[in-house]
């Protein structure tokens, strides 16, 4: 079986087996229409399914993945804008409570920092610019660590790439208003497949604390 075979198999399992089982869940989030309360940012990564980690059902989550799980200020320049147009729905149209950051270890994007690729090279056209986004967060662990390991840098700066994007979140004036009116909060998560761990941000300590 090739990789579309899987995949159209896979579909055939989903229509005879969950689909059906939960037919009427199905019909009622069409006829409806979607309520999450929760957003979330993940990596376009293969190994992070957010569904498949969280184990959520259909309709829990409105889910935005790109490269390395970033979000980009608010700016309103340039012409395409798709994190931020989700964000946008996300937030004015369908009104989530809850916007979670969700980074992951051994991420390609942050690892393409200390690679440190040609920009505008073959291959390398989009890559480089998108995770200028996160060059601070580079820049500091290379600053406090100059004597660690490249893995363990990368650790350490996919956790703070987490922290930029909440920074990030807050220039958004539509997000800081919900925030500042109780009707939003923001989240940072950082997920190991590795390890089969979990750990939140705690804005009040300033570090992240395993899920038990």
């Amino acid at each position: 079986m090739n990789s579309i075979e899987k995949l159209t198999t896979g579909f055939k399992s989903f229509r005879d087996g969950d689909f059906e089982d939960r037919k009427t869940t199905y019909e009622n989030l069409v006829d409806g229409g979607q309520n999450p309360k929760v957003a979330l940012i993940a990596c376009s990564d293969s190994r992070v399914d957010p569904a498949t980690l969280l184990q959520t059902d259909p309709g829990d989550l409105f889910v935005v993945r790109n490269v390395a799980n970033l979000v980009p200020p608010y700016e309103r320049e340039g012409h395409y804008h798709g994190t931020s147009a989700a964000l946008e729905y996300a937030v004015q149209h369908l009104e989530v409570e809850h916007l979670v950051i969700l980074g992951h270890a051994y991420c390609g994007g942050i690892k393409s920092l200390f690679d440190k690729p040609t920009k505008g090279a073959e291959g390398n056209q989009f890559v480089p610019p998108w995770m200028s986004l996160v060059q601070s967060a580079y820049l500091r662990v290379e600053g406090t660590l100059p004597d660690s390991s490249d893995d363990v840098k990368a650790r350490i700066c996919e956790k703070s790439a987490v922290l930029v994007s909440l920074e990030n979140l807050m220039t958004f004036p539509c997000i800081r208003q919900r925030v500042g009116a109780g009707q939003l909060r923001l989240h940072g998560w950082y997920v190991d497949i590795r390890e089969g761990s979990l750990q939140v941000f705690d804005p009040v300590n300033q570090q992240f604390k395993a899920v038990d």
